[in-house]
């Protein structure tokens, strides 16, 4: 038994040496471990991830090193001429031919304000946001650089590019303020061309998009640009600016970046650089656009009734478009157009009339009525001397004398604009079409439907005085040779006294006019020229063609004050007088609300730039 043991154990061992000794010439085995890469994988057709990180990736921690100098050796020098596309100087150019597209019917500021007294007609808008919405860009840049969300520049790069922007910029624009001295549109002081809100606003924007909208994502652009437009729109809005000052604003913003980053482009070379341009290898001309213009045509509007015409003048339009469209290939697509047109008036004509100056056209009124009961007090009208006269003489019965402004029924008018612009909001869909001509340059072309809404034109009036009382009898004669030709009988008054004060002081706040129009179709069409600069950055420039059909209404109430200003009996014999006066109304309306329609044909022509992220 213990023979048989020991000789398979043998055997065993003589196996195990034997498949040991086929293994005794192999190297030990080695456990190697993968290279992980942290970057953002690439979707197919896609040339840079990049491109996906629309907001800040998770960063290793803030970044406060504003003076230690940081070099990514992978991003290739710029030249001095590699970031500059002039687009800036047309915009200043067009700005300056714009300059004498001016004219004020706002003369004079308040009495306490050092004004003449019921010469007042100001706008009574305005808002304070594009004092702060001048600070977006650099505040974005700042705020995403602080946080270590990397971008083209190292912090002495980045702050040596935005100083010298800016330093450009400043000395820009106030030396052509101070030379050119033109008065702003509410006449407060003569330093209006260029808008330095506006160029502060696109030096911002500027440096958003080239630190971060170039190398990160295009939408940093859109943003930076799209606040820009609005502060730039706010300015004229505000009745601070001119059109022209705000398209020669955006010039000089732009213009100046570009040369501050290729001056220290020369200086720095590569140092401080920590990312290049995103590039895009698509051909297909698919955007998005923010666009700035100017708006052509459309520049009066007159109301007609009972042979009389009332006129309203404009200016040029601001004219403001988000435009989009998708194509289907590099030739034919589909897309929309949201835009804003504001146009604000330089002239009310007639409207602006009564309420820019002392009103007296309604106590005018009474003076046939006074001259019959009061012959000793007239002079027989025979000249223009004598007419003036006359007046003279029942105004100062009125208390409208030198010596008795304060016993008058009206001391104090004025009217306070709520929005001197008629505004459209227009929305449009239709086809895209593109042309191209080279690598960089493209033709396009569209055809929209839509429709437009317009906000209203609206100015308040303000009126004080004496409330007045005026004593009179009435006798009816109804005999049938004493009636007018249409059965009215004949009306006499008897025991006319002049106005009297109720010793009461009255005040009152109405609207005096408003202008608006109803929703209406809108067609539009256009011939554009795209400067592709980078492959995913164009400069376009346009020209618009608009038409739509507007039926306009303006509701008119000049004397809504005598309401207040005259007792009932009062009230009663005035509307009566203005309503068969031929010399002051014509339209019989006498005290009451006039109301006026037309309907005109809008034909809009829109030249203008716009910067587009394509897709």
């Amino acid at each position: 038994m213990i023979i048989r043991l020991v000789s398979a154990w043998l055997a065993v061992a003589l196996t195990a040496e034997a498949h040991a000794a086929d293994y005794r010439d192999l190297e030990p085995l080695k456990l190697e471990t993968p290279e992980m890469n942290t970057g953002l994988g690439r979707l197919p057709g896609q040339t840079d991830h990049r491109l996906c990180t629309a907001f800040p990736e998770a960063s290793p921690g803030m970044d406060f090193s504003f003076f230690k100098q940081k070099t990514n050796p992978d991003v290739k020098p710029y030249r001095f001429i590699d970031d500059l596309t002039f687009v800036g100087v047309p915009l200043f150019v067009a700005g300056m031919a714009l300059k004498g597209n001016k004219t004020m019917f706002r003369v004079n500021q308040k009495e306490e304000d050092g004004g003449k007294r019921n010469t007042q007609l100001l706008t009574d808008f305005r808002t304070g946001i594009d004092d702060y919405t001048q600070w977006f860009g650099p505040a974005m840049v700042v705020g995403l650089k602080l946080g270590g969300y990397k971008g083209r520049s190292d912090w002495p790069r980045l702050l040596a590019s935005a100083g010298m922007s800016y330093a450009i910029m400043a000395g820009l624009v106030n030396s052509i303020k101070y030379t050119a001295k033109e008065m702003r549109p509410d006449g407060s002081t003569a330093n209006s061309w260029p808008s330095g809100h506006t160029a502060t606003a696109f030096v911002g924007a500027t440096l958003l998009h080239k630190e971060y909208g170039l190398t990160r994502s295009p939408w940093w652009s859109v943003a930076g640009y799209g606040v820009a437009t609005a502060t730039g729109v706010m300015r004229v809005l505000n009745n601070r600016h001119w059109i022209s000052d705000i398209m020669s604003g955006a010039g000089i913003g732009i213009m100046a970046t570009e040369l501050g980053y290729a001056f220290c482009d020369l200086l720095f070379k590569g140092r401080g650089l920590l990312m290049g341009n995103l590039e895009l290898d698509s051909g297909n001309p698919t955007f998005f656009s923010i666009s700035m213009g100017l708006g052509l045509g459309g520049k009066d509007l007159a109301f007609e009734d009972m042979g009389r015409e009332w006129n309203i003048r404009f200016r040029a339009a601001t004219v403001v478009d988000a435009e989009a469209a998708y194509f289907f290939n590099r030739y034919v697509g589909v897309g929309g157009r949201l835009r804003v047109r504001a146009q604000s008036a330089k002239d009310f004509s007639n409207f602006a009339q009564n309420v820019a100056y002392e009103d007296r056209d309604a106590w005018r009124s009474l003076m046939p009525l006074y001259q019959e009961a009061y012959p000793d007090d007239y002079v027989a009208p025979a000249t223009d001397t004598h007419r003036a006269q006359n007046e003279q003489t029942f105004l100062g019965k009125l208390g409208y004398g030198p010596n008795s402004a304060e016993s008058a029924p009206v001391t104090t008018r004025y009217g306070i604009m709520k929005s001197d612009h008629i505004t459209e909001f227009t929305g449009s869909l239709g086809v895209y079409f593109n042309l191209p001509l080279s690598d960089h340059f493209a033709l396009g072309t569209k055809a929209l439907m839509g429709r437009s809404m317009t906000q209203e034109l609206d100015i308040d009036g303000h009126a004080e005085g004496n409330r007045k009382d005026i004593s009179y009898t009435m006798s009816i004669d109804n005999r049938q040779d004493m009636k007018d030709a249409d059965g009215t009988p004949a009306v006499r008054l008897d025991n006319l006294m002049y106005p009297n004060s109720t010793g009461e002081t009255w005040s009152d706040d109405w609207e005096y006019l408003t202008i608006g129009a109803r929703t209406s179709t809108s067609l539009g069409t256009g011939l554009s020229l795209t400067y592709r600069y980078r492959s995913n950055f164009s400069w376009r420039v346009f020209c618009d063609y608009d038409y739509t059909r507007k039926d306009f209404t303006a509701r008119y109430d000049p004397f809504h004050f005598a309401q207040k200003a005259l007792t009932s009996g009062a009230n009663f014999l005035m509307d009566s007088a203005l309503t068969s006066s031929e010399a002051h109304s014509g339209d019989g309306l006498g005290l009451g609300v006039r109301e006026y329609k037309t309907r005109k044909y809008m034909n809009y022509v829109t030249l203008g730039l716009s910067f587009m992220v394509n897709l």
